[in-house]
């Protein structure tokens, strides 16, 4: 009779602590930084890009000409992957595949493998890079490191790789903002020995954490001298370097 009344009091305990861990994770959800109208119209197919809003993914599809190169794009934590439309649209424009992973709750650490979908709906892609923003190029780098001989390159939007990627084969480019407070820039210092030593790392003068994407202000950041507009040319101009 004791043991049956103390398990079900444990029953109970762990019962009320996945509830309120479920709460939890609903509320950070909730809590996620929505893509504004300018995200909204990047969602939008063109003559030149064919755009599918997936269950797990957003596809930006370049039309008419060959293309073998994609990217598998990460989002930030807590930001809605639609935020992201405007930059992966521009680049899509220039000739490479852009997929937006939808991740669980909005955070890339719950579903880091996600790629590996991708991968296997797009055979025909022969160089993969995996990017990222913030948490969500964290974890891009993290993949591509579990996955070196089988991904080209990683590219960091305000970023840092806790993984070893110097014996990975990887081209790796690195893009911040002067003005971000929200990276975590002695993390970004110490995990800077990570990189190879060819990587190339771009601080945007005037940009900052939240411009990357589009979905306004972040709490925390720093006030951007520069549009997220302005900030998204000179990082995509920086990531076609990268992919050519």
């Amino acid at each position: 009779m004791y043991k049956n009344k103390v398990f079900r009091i444990v029953c109970l305990m762990i019962s009320l602590i996945l509830t309120l861990f479920v709460i939890t994770l609903e509320s950070v959800d909730n809590s996620a930084y929505e893509a504004d109208a300018v995200a909204a119209d990047a969602m939008e197919s063109t003559k030149y890009v064919k755009v599918e809003d997936k269950a797990d993914y957003i596809a930006f599809e370049p039309t008419g000409d060959f293309y073998n190169k994609g990217i598998i794009f990460y989002p930030g934590g807590s930001v809605e992957a639609q935020a992201y439309a405007p930059l992966m649209h521009a680049v899509a424009e220039e000739g490479y595949l852009c997929i937006i992973v939808k991740m669980p709750l909005k955070l890339a650490v719950l579903d880091m493998d996600k790629a590996d979908e991708v991968r296997k709906d797009y055979p025909n892609i022969a160089d993969w890079y995996m990017a990222g923003h913030s948490l969500g190029g964290a974890m891009a780098a993290t993949y591509a490191h579990e996955n070196a001989s089988q991904i080209n390159g990683v590219i960091l939007l305000a970023a840092y790789s806790t993984e070893d990627l110097k014996q990975d084969n990887l081209e790796v480019l690195s893009v911040y903002g002067s003005s971000d407070e929200v990276l975590n820039m002695e993390n970004y210092e110490e995990y800077r020995s990570n990189l190879p030593e060819d990587a190339k790392e771009i601080e945007i003068t005037g940009g900052n954490h939240a411009g990357f994407g589009n979905y306004g202000e972040q709490s925390g950041d720093g006030a951007a001298a520069l549009s997220p507009k302005e900030q998204q040319e000179i990082t995509l101009e920086a990531i076609c370097e990268v992919l050519e």
